[in-house]
């Protein structure tokens, strides 16, 4: 505590990031990054905006990012006027606090979500309610509509959950925007690539019929781009204009050249996408069946992790044992999940480092 601290920094309860432990032969399982590299494309990208030499370094980003914007339209098929572009998805989320979710009626999202969430409402002064999950974690649209439309300011939930890995169907999506069309819908969709192998179940195709949806997404997982910071949010041009009016009253330049040019070549890389998102998607399925044969209850996951428990073990306690044995998952300490564990979906050969581990830690 300082006395130079405003009032607001007194107040902050902060984010806890994942941990990124400096450590020797560690396998990491613990912050959802894509075991894979991204796409080759990146890093030629990024040597021939360099050119040889730092001199563009001197010169300033495009501030509306238009290449990246005409490379996340190309990926979705719509106009660059309906995407705006960010540094990572928290940015452009922390855009989208201000924008449009601070009103006098309170924001709603579930009460197991993304921890960052309640952070934002702290920073920014917003008042929100915490809507319970049902007994099996899913989203219950119903508790929201229950609500009434007057008494919702705004929705934000991820698509899957996080750290649960649950998935709402589109339909059930479309049911919340119909139900509160006066509230901005916020779908936060950090992981939605690894939802389906054929149709990916991005709220995307709903956002030309509802003007009150906008999503999120991020290049961190699926185009495994978790060092270069770059997310972007898909709606109507309206909702665009106010996350571009927050920036611009922010920090008009957020995403570097360097990032620009290396985020556009992994979204116009279909191919790359396509393999990394399907391998990822088969060591889960696979992991999945791997921890259920040891005994543990793991929740259907549409993500690029799982998230488990063992009815016979305490979760701190196998993350510990882990932990000794060079792997790191992530526990939770939070009420009603702190006897699971989120782990991140590795190699086929980090997972069979994991399942041996917790044999042998089983017995």
């Amino acid at each position: 505590m300082s006395r130079f601290w405003s009032p607001v920094v007194h107040d902050l309860t902060p984010y806890v990031p994942g941990e990124q432990p400096k450590l020797a032969n560690l396998v990491k399982l613990n912050t959802n990054e894509n075991p894979y590299p991204p796409s080759p494309h990146v890093l030629a990208a990024i040597r021939a905006e360099l050119g040889g030499d730092a001199d563009r370094l001197k010169l300033y980003p495009d501030p509306t990012g238009s290449q990246l914007k005409a490379a996340v339209a190309r990926h979705f098929g719509i106009a660059p006027e309906w995407v705006f572009v960010g540094n990572s998805s928290d940015e452009v989320l922390a855009h989208t606090f201000q924008a449009l979710l601070k009103h006098e009626r309170p924001l709603l999202f579930p009460d197991i979500t993304y921890s960052f969430y309640p952070v934002y409402c702290g920073l920014y002064g917003i008042a929100f309610e915490a809507v319970p999950l049902a007994d099996d974690f899913t989203i219950r649209v119903d508790d929201y509509l229950a609500r009434g439309a007057d008494r919702v300011g705004a929705v934000i939930f991820p698509n899957p959950n996080a750290p649960t890995g649950r998935l709402l169907p589109l339909s059930e999506i479309a049911r919340l925007a119909a139900g509160l069309p006066d509230a901005p819908i916020v779908v936060d969709e950090a992981y939605v690539d690894f939802g389906g192998l054929d149709v990916i179940p991005t709220a995307v195709a709903l956002v030309q019929q509802f003007p009150n949806i906008l999503v999120t997404q991020t290049l961190s997982k699926s185009r495994s781009l978790a060092g270069l910071r770059v997310g972007f949010a898909i709606g109507q041009p309206e909702l665009v204009e106010a996350l571009t009016r927050v920036k611009d009253s922010f920090n008009s330049y957020p995403l570097d050249r360097l990032a620009l040019v290396g985020a556009s070549a992994a979204m116009d890389d279909e191919a790359h996408y396509e393999t990394t998102r399907r391998q990822v998607i088969a060591s889960r399925e696979a992991l999945t069946a791997e921890l259920g044969a040891l005994g543990f209850e793991v929740l259907p996951s549409a993500a690029n992790f799982v998230f488990a428990r063992h009815p016979g073990r305490d979760a701190a306690q196998l993350a510990a044992a882990l932990r000794e044995r060079s792997i790191i998952v992530r526990h939770f300490k939070a009420a009603r999940i702190d006897q699971f564990l989120r782990i991140t979906v590795g190699t086929d050969a980090q997972c069979v480092q994991l399942v041996e581990a917790l044999q042998e830690i089983l017995g």
